[in-house]
């Protein structure tokens, strides 16, 4: 049995599926790599939220599966829609990295007044302006490599990157400080793999559920459904992320102003990781007051 791996050509896509290579090989399957070019990848200079935000990274990879030139699709969790396409099914989640963020280049403590970060991501941007107004946030997309490159050049005091890119990558040492994802709370499905594959295909779903970490499923199946709940006409800030001990999850959410100026937290704890997403996304929706001065479309 050989498999044919979906993956996108971006050198971090690259180590995360030579990874799930290796965890194959260890129950004796063998894979190749099918290399996809995604839209994300082709418009690097526009902003991701202008691309349309999640799936720009993962609906060619997807289009492989279901024109089957491809068996498995590897994602980055958070690079998946909420909504699965007919045909295809999350087969699995292996073992969770860390899903914080970090900053590279200099500490929050150590930014001085009006101090300049980079990042494209809206809700980092609103969740470091939530804690320090008067910083200058700027735009930044490109490979890990050119983001972390961007750290103390052309003005640039400090980027934000994800701790689990960093650990993949074995560039820990750039790490200035580990935002606490208490307050900093992550993107969904942030520090996990997303394996995708047809739901007829009944043999590479079973090779793929010799390396799922059935907590870690859990845990991106309870945000996936924050997300899922909250669709694709939210526009305001957010995340969430949970844990999951002895089959209980309990999941934290964050939604944001984009400037940073209102938020709302709350954590729920349950079973059912699609009750409790759809729960959290509906009990913060309601505290932003339906959100319609803040970017929400009914």
């Amino acid at each position: 049995m050989t498999l044919r791996l979906a993956t996108r050509r971006s050198p971090l896509a690259l180590i995360q599926s030579r990874y799930v290579q290796q965890r194959l090989a260890e129950f004796g399957v063998e894979s190749v790599l099918v290399l996809v070019e995604t839209r994300g990848d082709r418009e690097k200079d526009v902003e991701l939220s202008t691309l349309g935000g999640q799936g720009v990274f993962a609906v060619e990879i997807q289009r492989a599966l279901l024109w089957n030139e491809a068996d498995v699709a590897v994602h980055s969790a958070k690079d998946l829609p909420s909504t699965t396409p007919d045909g295809l099914r999350l087969a699995s989640v292996p073992q969770r990295l860390d899903p914080a963020d970090v900053l590279v280049g200099r500490s929050l403590a150590g930014l001085g007044p009006g101090a300049t970060v980079a990042t494209g991501s809206p809700r980092r941007r609103a969740l470091l302006l939530e804690r320090r107004p008067d910083l200058e946030i700027v735009p930044l997309r490109g490979n890990m490599a050119t983001r972390l490159a961007a750290a103390g050049k052309n003005g640039v005091d400090a980027v934000v990157a994800a701790m689990a890119a960093l650990e993949r990558m074995e560039e820990l040492n750039v790490v200035s400080e580990r935002l606490d994802p208490s307050w900093f709370i992550p993107q969904v499905g942030q520090g996990a793999l997303a394996l995708e594959a047809r739901v007829d295909d009944e043999e590479t779903c079973k090779a793929l559920d010799a390396i799922n970490d059935p907590p870690s499923y859990k845990a991106v199946e309870a945000e996936r459904a924050f997300l899922g709940e909250l669709g694709a006409g939210c526009s305001i800030p957010g995340g969430a992320s949970a844990d999951v001990t002895d089959e209980v999850v309990t999941l934290r959410g964050v939604m944001l102003a984009p400037d940073g100026t209102k938020s709302v937290r709350a954590e729920l704890v349950g079973d059912d990781p699609h009750e409790l997403g759809a729960k959290l996304a509906r009990l913060l929706r309601d505290e932003m007051s339906g959100g319609s001065l803040l970017g929400w479309e009914s």
